[in-house]
């Protein structure tokens, strides 16, 4: 049954991905953050008690997610186990977001395939955190590009990871780790302290869903026909050259399928980043390139849910 409720929540989010007129818990998660967050600035005002209220402000949010998760998963398993497995499902589907990230991809594409810039940097502004008011077209596939691969590891490949550790509760747990590090993870003065431990937490929470993306894109790029071998050369030899011990893994591993090169520099909240660059330009990157990360992000992430399953038949001898 745990397994078919996996198979079922992967179906709903390719059909459905996040409706907007839907519940969903992480805007919920995203509300208790801002709360959590006025409070700890209302009563830290040192960078010293930031970093400690933001460390409680983190066990508070994803502490506290657990808990209702579990709570409610079984609440709702001694009222019927069919109900269980029907919250279960929901669970899943809200924390996996590979048809939202589609979604948001294509929305900048289509306007940049048509050559509306001004459209597609208002839509690009939905999803990143860079600067998009001067981005030229190349400028803007590479950020959609990058997104899309970044995104594949904290919007899929994770929150599978930690189904598999400890079922939807975990998982809910991740997502709420995936938010406060969006919300407050940023090397932005506001945010270094309130947020140290919202990134570092991040950071853990993703190392090791990062490194299976090396070989899970650099599979998916061997079945989409893309090169597979510069996935897996460039992906482990540019791995590091990102502030990020996690985000170049699966960067550096598209650009190596695709044959372009990611990165370099961009403005964040008015401050220019030189960034290393990530791969090989052996050509221009192109609008087209979105739509085939787009399909790696599928492939590779339909390979993890199968891993998993694998590993969760294997680990327990249980469906």
């Amino acid at each position: 049954m745990t397994l078919l409720a996996w198979a079922v929540a992967w179906i709903l989010d390719r059909l459905l991905g996040d409706p907007h007129h839907w519940p969903h818990p992480v805007r919920w998660i995203g509300a208790l953050t801002a709360l959590a967050q006025r409070i700890v600035r209302r009563y830290c005002r040192s960078e010293a008690a930031l970093s400690i209220g933001g460390g409680l402000m983190w066990l508070c949010v994803v502490g506290t997610t657990f808990g209702v998760a579990w709570g409610l998963l079984h609440f709702a398993n001694a009222i019927h186990p069919w109900l269980g497995w029907i919250v279960e499902v929901w669970m899943i589907f809200t924390v996996l977001a590979a048809r939202s990230l589609d979604d948001a991809a294509r929305d900048v594409e289509l306007p940049l395939s048509e050559g509306n810039l001004e459209e597609s940097r208002k839509k690009l502004a939905w999803i990143v955190g860079r600067d998009t008011s001067q981005l030229q077209m190349p400028q803007i596939n590479r950020a959609v590009v990058e997104t899309v691969a970044e995104n594949t590891v904290d919007g899929v490949i994770a929150p599978l990871f930690f189904l598999l550790l400890g079922g939807a509760p975990l998982a809910m747990a991740y997502k709420a780790v995936n938010t406060l590090d969006s919300m407050v993870g940023y090397k932005h003065p506001k945010y270094r302290a309130i947020g140290m431990v919202s990134a570092r937490m991040d950071d853990l929470a993703n190392f090791i869903p990062a490194r299976i993306s090396w070989l899970l894109l650099s599979a998916a790029a061997w079945m989409c026909r893309n090169n597979a071998i510069d996935a897996l050369r460039i992906g482990w030899r540019d791995r590091y050259n990102h502030s990020s011990p996690n985000c170049g893994w699966s960067e550096a591993t598209v650009a190596g399928a695709l044959g372009i090169r990611l990165g370099g520099p961009n403005e964040y909240f008015g401050q220019r980043m030189d960034k290393p660059w990530l791969g090989e330009a052996s050509r221009e990157i192109a609008v087209g390139d979105i739509s085939a990360t787009i399909q790696l992000m599928w492939v590779a992430s339909t390979l993890a849910l199968l891993l998993f399953a694998l590993a969760r038949v294997i680990w327990s001898g249980a469906v």
